[in-house]
């Protein structure tokens, strides 16, 4: 086991879904609280890593970071370094990849909050930035689960955005996907097996965080809280 790529890998994981969380709260409570064009291409965009094959991505973010663009210019003008081939770099990938996994959770569970409690929450002289966190956010906690989850899983999974970008650096780009690659190269079916099974372990676990805590809270009774 290439323990170096594991604690790479999860560091990149928990860096990319915190980064998220803070992005698509906002992005996806402004998408799901009206409709319009804006809102249907921004949706479109956030939703492209989906069909997009990541190396296609990766290809793009590869050009946009190198020294011969002007955003790739101002980059090293402000960390001194080109982002690619870098955990920098690793990070802004990860978290364009993986955007659409945590922002359409969120927009559902929005989408499915009555709009009844919204306006009595208005009503009462709630601000909306109030109201978000009191009632709307309380209500859609599954969703917000089921956000992060995803985001740190395809995170651990991710393969073809990070080799492109980052390439195969040890303990700083080499994922524990990339690990895994290398090891079936080299013919190391052993090594990989294990390798294969701790990224099996995660994807079980995240899929069993999905649909067994959200039923649990509900058997509690305390998905009927409502903030005052």
């Amino acid at each position: 086991m290439d323990f170096e790529a594991l604690w790479l890998t999860l560091r990149l994981a928990g860096c990319t879904t915190a980064i998220l969380l803070v992005v698509a709260l906002p992005l996806a409570w402004w998408i799901a609280s009206g409709r319009g064009a804006g809102r249907a291409l921004v949706q479109a965009v956030v939703a492209l890593p989906l069909v997009l094959p990541p190396t296609v991505l990766g290809y793009y973010l590869l050009v946009a970071m190198g020294p011969l663009t002007v955003p790739g210019r101002l980059l090293m003008r402000w960390f001194g370094h080109p982002l690619a081939f870098s955990f920098s770099g690793l990070l802004v990938g990860s978290v364009l990849y993986s955007l659409p996994f945590a922002v359409q959770p969120l927009v559902a569970g929005f989408g499915a909050v009555d709009r009844g409690y919204v306006e009595a929450a208005e009503g009462l002289g709630s601000s909306p930035w109030r109201t978000f966190w009191s009632v709307v956010l309380p209500m859609s906690r599954a969703s917000l689960l089921t956000c992060a989850v995803l985001a740190f899983t395809h995170t651990v999974g991710e393969f073809g955005v990070v080799l492109m970008l980052g390439g195969n650096i040890p303990g700083a780009t080499r994922t524990l996907s990339i690990s895994l690659y290398d090891l079936v190269q080299d013919g190391n079916y052993a090594a990989a097996n294990r390798t294969a099974l701790v990224l099996l372990g995660f994807a079980m676990i995240a899929l069993l965080a999905i649909y067994l805590l959200p039923g649990l809270r509900k058997m509690d009774g305390r998905q009927a809280d409502v903030v005052r």
